[in-house]
């Protein structure tokens, strides 16, 4: 690794952050208490070579560490999301948006939120700050024409709300 590597924040909110805090402890506690004891009931039927609930023990407990692992490196980078509505009017992380497609007015206008990508869920209207949507929201203001480049083309979004 470079030294110079920066490692990217990753954007949360405070409810998703309590969220995998919670999903680590119980993991480190629970979950760990209940692999070791599924461990030592495989170690009990003895051969270890040819247990395939011992292998099915092992492989859970790898799954179970990578998680907490997944989790804990995760967190060392959170960054919570911290908005304010007055960002200058301007999007940033954590805007909640409302936007017109210009060139189809027959859809919809539709609101997003911008989030980090940990939480990204497009079918809910959270968009990652690192998507091409959602790079091409942060920074613009209320009446700005926006300019989003998709697979299927360039299409201009008007920002009419941010919250």
């Amino acid at each position: 690794m470079e030294e110079n590597y920066v490692s990217p924040k990753n954007y949360v909110t405070s409810e998703r952050y309590k969220a995998l805090e919670e999903e680590l402890h119980e993991l480190k506690t629970k979950r760990r208490k209940e692999v070791a004891a599924l461990l030592q009931e495989a170690k009990e039927l003895g051969d270890l070579s040819e247990n395939a609930a011992y292998q099915d023990a092992k492989e859970l407990q790898e799954a179970l560490e990578s998680r907490i692992l997944e989790i804990e490196l995760f967190l060392k980078d959170a960054s919570i999301i911290r908005h304010s509505p007055k960002n200058n009017g301007k999007v940033t992380i954590g805007s909640k948006i409302e936007v017109e497609n210009i060139e189809d007015r027959s859809k919809a206008k539709r609101s997003f939120t911008i989030v980090g990508s940990e939480e990204a869920n497009p079918l809910e209207g959270k968009i990652s700050n690192e998507s091409p949507l959602g790079r091409a929201f942060l920074g613009g203001k209320k009446g700005e024409i926006i300019l989003v480049k998709t697979p299927q083309g360039e299409v201009k979004y008007k920002i009419l709300k941010i919250a």
